[in-house]
């Protein structure tokens, strides 16, 4: 019968290849075959030995949150390998785990399980950022400067590139870095949550910037949801309706003489008085016999 692996004979196989990658570490490119293997294994790493990820997209993280899975590795340890990739012997780099390696830390862990990739700069930032965007909840401004970090530092990738590179829609992706146009306090409340992706994509709608301030706070102080604050953007665009001034009220004793002469002609008849006492009598008509007919009653 063969007898079993013992985990700390496979971690000494990874090691092995570790060591042959330092071996050949003058060559191109390393071989096929320990890419592959490290590829699918896992490595028992020291935490010392791991440096954070200069790419991470995230860059809070819920203290309390973290304390609560410290207290959880500390009795079962981490379950869930980080990914890392090799930057020299004994020296990592973090591609995506931030919070469970600092959990790990936290939690007092010596090592953690860690899959070893092999990355230049560009593929460690596409790495991270698809990685996060899949297992955390990214907000929504630390995505957009992710896809903008994408976009400076990845020469000709358009947003179309992007989003089949991020498994996104295109008007996903485009809608998230309009995001970045928002005044730094918008975006600061989208950060901590306080106001949605559909607030911020509201709000970039109304282009005046003390419009678009007043309404913000309006939305943060009422607390209106998306439509609600649609709505509300939507009621300010619309020019209000003319007002027409109310005809200016005649004194009691001309009032009597136009409804008198109303009554006495049949017909419409509009007194107008102004100011120095002047004024003018109109009375339309419909037809000349219409016409005729005042001007008999008039002569009477």
């Amino acid at each position: 019968m063969a007898k079993k692996v013992k985990k700390k004979q496979l971690g000494l196989g990874v090691r092995a290849l570790l060591t042959s990658m330092d071996a050949s570490a003058n060559a191109p490119e390393p071989k096929e075959e320990i890419v592959k293997v490290l590829s699918n294994s896992v490595a028992m790493i020291p935490v010392g030995e791991i440096e954070v990820n200069p790419f991470q997209p995230r860059k809070e993280f819920d203290k309390e949150a973290l304390e609560e899975l410290a207290e959880s590795l500390k009795v079962h340890g981490l379950i869930q390998p980080i990914t890392v990739r090799r930057m020299a012997d004994r020296q990592y780099q973090l591609i995506s785990g931030e919070r469970r390696l600092r959990a790990s830390k936290l939690a007092g862990l010596e090592e953690v399980p860690a899959y070893v990739r092999l990355a230049n700069d560009q593929e460690m930032i596409e790495m991270a950022l698809v990685e996060n965007i899949q297992r955390e909840n990214l907000n929504a401004i630390e995505v957009a400067f992710t896809y903008q970090r994408l976009i400076d530092e990845i020469e000709h990738l358009t947003h179309e590139n992007l989003s089949e590179r991020v498994g996104k829609k295109r008007s996903t992706v485009t809608n998230s870095l309009r995001l970045l146009k928002l005044p730094p306090d918008i975006q600061k409340s989208l950060k901590m949550g306080e106001i949605s992706m559909g607030h911020g994509r509201a709000l970039l709608a109304v282009e005046d910037i003390a419009l678009q301030s007043t309404i913000f706070k309006k939305v943060i102080n009422e607390e209106l949801s998306v439509r609600e604050t649609e709505k509300l953007i939507k009621s300010y665009k619309e020019p209000a309706p003319a007002k027409t001034a109310p005809p200016p009220s005649l004194p009691s004793d001309y009032q009597a003489v136009e409804n008198n002469l109303k009554s006495y002609l049949g017909a419409k008849v509009n007194l107008k008085l102004k100011s120095n006492g002047s004024g003018q009598i109109s009375i339309p008509f419909a037809s000349t016999d219409d016409l005729n007919r005042l001007l008999d009653l008039i002569e009477k």
